[in-house]
């Protein structure tokens, strides 16, 4: 049986990087869908992941582990897909290299992804959204932090990898204030900053330096400790400034706010002020206006410019008559009433 742990170290230091050039994103999070699979598979089986051998991993086991990410821990049919998108990637590079575990690589090829539903984007309301915004402390530098974060993550529409990619040098307010982002597919998108993000920006640069502690990190947001901010750190911090919004916006305690919903609250607010897809896709960074279509679904507004501008069909106006007796009596308001008690009056007692 042959080891499944050099040739999935090759897959992601070598295949992908390399031969692919695949970015560091895609590597981060198929690393991520084999750590998922590689601890299903130790408890499953009931050996160290470490030991774990290529022909171990056959079609009915990665059935048990995509049942597992939807069951267990709960996550949807796109997320399972992704998953499932990273084991059949690292098969088609196992077809060559183990010719022997070919009809068992074939197996896994054959499962397909699932239909996922497709949803109206979450997003916010303007109230919800200044309440967000306005909950770090502006008086600390967490909070100085916290609020260009989430000010920019909104203003420029980003992906959270994106947010926590920008570095110091992509920011760039003279002659006119902008930032470069490095978006998904290796696109690249320069996008204008409006005041309000500019002065939380200077404001962050300002207090990022730690006194007698060198920020060596590029990046433009950093955590306590002064490394890059990670996305599962910039999510921590989201939700626990929505919990505190909460308190003053209940509608918030409702929804479930992920850095996501910012960027699809953006969207809608660029399609309702510019009224062009095209525009929104740009911003956004997408590859195809299709991917853009989806917040023409969950935006009201260009429906009711439908509605107003078509002529509507009229109805000839008319009452129903009952063509008998007997079906006229069984009318709902007339069989109600005759069950209701009537009240004695003085004279009758």
């Amino acid at each position: 049986m042959s080891p499944i742990a050099p040739h999935i170290t090759a897959f992601l230091q070598q295949r992908l990087p390399i031969e692919r050039g695949a970015s560091g994103h895609t590597c981060d999070s198929y690393a991520y869908a084999f750590k998922l699979l590689f601890e299903f598979a130790g408890k499953y089986l009931k050996v160290a992941p470490s030991a774990l051998k290529l022909e171990q991993i056959d079609a009915p086991l990665v059935l048990k582990f995509l049942n597992h990410l939807e069951n267990g821990r709960g996550n949807k049919q796109t997320s399972r897909n992704t998953r499932l998108a990273a084991v059949k990637s690292f098969m088609h590079f196992m077809e060559y290299r183990t010719p022997a575990a070919l009809d068992q690589i074939r197996r896994v090829l054959a499962i397909p992804m699932k239909k996922a539903d497709s949803r109206l984007v979450r997003h916010l309301t303007l109230v919800e959204l200044q309440s967000i915004l306005s909950a770090p402390d502006p008086t600390t530098r967490d909070g100085i932090r916290d609020r260009a974060m989430m000010h920019l993550c909104f203003a420029a529409a980003l992906r959270v990898s994106e947010l926590v990619g920008v570095r110091l040098g992509d920011v760039t307010f003279q002659p006119s204030p902008c930032v470069l982002i490095r978006g998904k597919g290796r696109r690249e998108r320069c996008l204008p900053l409006w005041k309000e993000t500019v002065k939380s920006l200077r404001a962050w640069l300002a207090v990022r330096q730690l006194p007698g502690q060198p920020v060596l990190t590029p990046e433009l947001f950093t955590n306590a400790r002064g490394a890059a901010m990670s996305r599962s750190g910039f999510e921590y911090i989201l939700c626990k400034h929505v919990e505190s919004a909460a308190k003053r916006c209940s509608s918030l305690s409702q929804k479930r706010v992920s850095p996501h919903v910012l960027r699809h609250t953006a969207a809608l607010f660029t399609l309702q002020a510019t009224r062009d897809l095209r525009k929104v896709s740009l911003w956004l960074g997408h590859s195809s206006l299709q991917t853009t279509e989806i917040y023409t679904r969950a935006d009201q507004s260009v429906k009711l410019e439908m509605l107003e501008s078509a002529i509507t069909p009229k109805l000839r106006s008319g009452r129903f008559k009952a063509s008998d007796k007997l079906i006229a009596s069984l009318r709902p308001h007339n069989f109600m009433r005759s069950q209701i008690p009537t009240t004695p009056n003085k004279q009758s007692i």
